[in-house]
């Protein structure tokens, strides 16, 4: 694959939200209540040369929402909206749903018909503000993952799909990388990798393995590291040369789509952007 075949992402949406504020809630009620950091982070990473802007809509189902008294419908869709508005023509914008804060049957009491239904709220209230992809990213269980997806595609959108990976190349719930592709195989998803919980360096094994089972486009969105403590600071574990120079070798198996994850902002990118493009 080529250089001009690789597609810039986004970086982190919540963690760089955080830094601009000490209010460290739930980031998708800044759509509504902090617009204005919303704004200047989607603008930070156009600027910054991503190609696809995440709104600020992850995490904002029902179950959350309701909670702080927010419907989805003006959660989700004012982060569309002012993805939309800030970065205009210069990326395209990508809706962002995340997995469900409930387990769905046989491990919880959530059913499928549940699980559709909240997604379907989700995705729906910020197709209404016209994005360009539905990204469905950092889920453990691909059979979520599957429910999640059925709910998206209907919208014909491209569907980007992201599961997060231990160390060992299988989710938390045990599902590997096989299994989160066969879960999908009968599904017209655009693209799919890994994001979150793992450093590039421990990610890149686990997106190598993906040709084995497919030949969609990959994404690779690893964290910037885990946040650690230092002369009483929180940093995060890899400075922006040190991901960029152990993110790069992803390139080397067909991936795609290329960005960050937590700790990751638009510092981030436009290094990435600068060592992939010149």
């Amino acid at each position: 694959m080529g250089r001009n075949d690789i597609v810039l992402l986004d970086g982190a949406v919540g963690t760089s939200l955080w830094e601009k504020t000490d209010d460290r809630g739930p980031v998708w009620r800044y759509n509504l209540e902090k617009p204005e950091i919303v704004r200047e982070l989607a603008s930070e990473y156009a600027d910054a040369g991503a190609e696809i802007i995440l709104a600020n809509t992850f995490g904002a189902n029902r179950l959350a929402v309701k909670r702080a008294g927010y419907t989805v419908d003006e959660i989700v869709g004012a982060g569309v909206r002012l993805a939309r508005e800030t970065v205009g023509k210069r990326a395209k914008v990508a809706l962002s749903a995340g997995p469900l804060p409930a387990l769905m049957e046989p491990y919880g009491d959530l059913s499928e018909e549940e699980a559709y239904e909240l997604f379907d709220e989700q995705i729906s209230a910020g197709v209404k503000e016209k994005p360009d992809v539905i990204v469905l990213q950092t889920f453990m269980d691909a059979d979520m993952m599957r429910v999640a997806v059925k709910a998206a595609v209907k919208h014909d959108l491209p569907v980007f799909t992201m599961m997060t990976f231990t160390e060992v190349g299988k989710t938390i719930m045990g599902h590997s990388v096989e299994y989160y592709l066969d879960a999908l195989k009968d599904l017209p998803v655009a693209a799919v990798g890994v994001n979150c919980s793992l450093g590039p360096e421990k990610a890149i094994p686990i997106i190598a393995s993906f040709r084995e089972y497919t030949d969609l486009p990959l994404i690779f969105k690893p964290n910037a590291g885990k946040p650690i403590l230092e002369d009483g600071e929180e940093k995060v574990q890899f400075d922006v040369g040190q991901f960029v120079e152990d993110s790069l070798p992803a390139l080397e198996h067909d991936v795609k789509y290329i960005g960050g994850c937590c700790g990751s902002n638009a510092a981030y990118i436009r290094a990435l952007k600068e060592k992939i493009f010149g």
